[in-house]
């Protein structure tokens, strides 16, 4: 297997022509009657960002049968479409202006309207997943579907709870992230009925999802603030329970640190009056050498489950998306 760092536009050329056309698919799937629905709906989707999920989606149904589908490819449009569906809420519940350098739904209409058209963006979904007639890819997604919300849901119990654990972080990224991967990839499978490769291919999807998310966590304290879109020590000022977080408190309370209630109330107040100190607390204790070894544990596990599937420039194009996450590390 190749372990190469392509470019993000490299791995999405070995789909082109179908990337290209569930590209168009994405709002073309959207039917509504109001005005509104649609203006806001396109709004969101013309924000664009990588098209990740789908790209999964369309690399996993190529690699199990390489000729053109079109329900792979509306599948992958719906995968974006319920992508896109909680990254509207998400922007609501986080008080969110920008997103991808561009004004959010919320911020240029308002938080009802964002919500609701969210909440029309997952019904279009299930709308168009019942065309399928297919029972178990329904209840991936409607299984699924529930998870991220749970996941979203779990985040905000434990915001600003300096006692949240690495096992909860693993049970809110596994909802909040790794759940549609799994629904990207499993749902390819269930399409062609090979269920003898939904094991790999959700080992692959659920630790990818995992190091992906570890990865922007890390991010948030090292990044580049104009390529991420967003302020270095937002997770931090928004009291989310990240690992970074998490093992910043544990390192600094077992090393009888006068900085972890510093940093502990912090998160439990969001009041962060300094936060250069504070990420400088996080890079500083060894916390994000912990995060990047467990990010790239994760990406061996994810690569892992790869080399149980059919081998061949699709299976390849996943591993690279593997190598190219990891690499931001770097």
């Amino acid at each position: 297997m190749t372990t190469t760092h392509p470019t993000y536009a490299d791995i999405q050329a070995i789909v082109a022509d179908d990337f290209a056309i569930m590209d168009k698919q994405v709002f073309g799937s959207l039917n509504s009657k109001v005005q509104l629905v649609m203006s806001v709906s396109k709004h969101v989707i013309d924000a664009g960002g990588k098209r990740m999920r789908p790209l999964i989606t369309l690399l996993t149904a190529r690699m199990l049968n390489d000729t053109q589908s079109e329900q792979a490819m509306q599948l992958a449009a719906i995968t974006e479409m319920l992508h896109t569906a909680t990254l509207v809420h998400d922007d609501v519940i986080d008080a969110s202006g920008l997103r991808r350098g561009r004004p959010t739904a919320n911020a240029t209409w308002d938080n009802a309207t964002a919500v609701l058209v969210g909440d029309y963006l997952i019904a279009r979904s299930f709308n168009l997943l019942v065309g399928f007639n297919n029972l178990p890819l329904l209840k991936l997604f409607s299984d699924g579907t529930c998870d991220i919300a749970e996941g979203e849901v779990l985040q905000l119990q434990h915001q600003h709870n300096p006692q949240t654990t690495e096992e909860d972080y693993l049970q809110i990224i596994d909802g909040k992230t790794s759940r549609l991967f799994m629904m990207a990839t499993k749902g390819a499978a269930i399409l062609q009925g090979r269920d003898e490769l939904l094991a790999p291919l959700g080992d692959f999807a659920y630790h990818f999802g995992n190091a992906f998310q570890m990865i922007d966590d890390v991010l948030d304290f090292v990044g580049d603030a104009a390529v991420m879109g967003k302020n270095l020590g937002d997770d931090l000022a928004e009291g989310k329970p990240t690992l970074p977080i998490i093992k910043t408190l544990e390192i600094l309370k077992n090393n009888h640190s006068p900085d972890y209630d510093t940093l502990r109330i912090a998160v439990q107040t969001g009041k962060v009056d300094n936060p250069a100190k504070l990420i400088d607390m996080v890079r500083e204790c060894g916390a994000l050498d912990y995060c990047k070894q467990r990010a790239l544990q994760e990406t061996t596990l994810a690569q892992q489950a790869l080399e149980q599937l059919p081998a061949n420039q699709y299976r390849d194009g996943l591993y690279q998306l593997t190598t190219l996450a990891s690499s931001r590390l770097v």
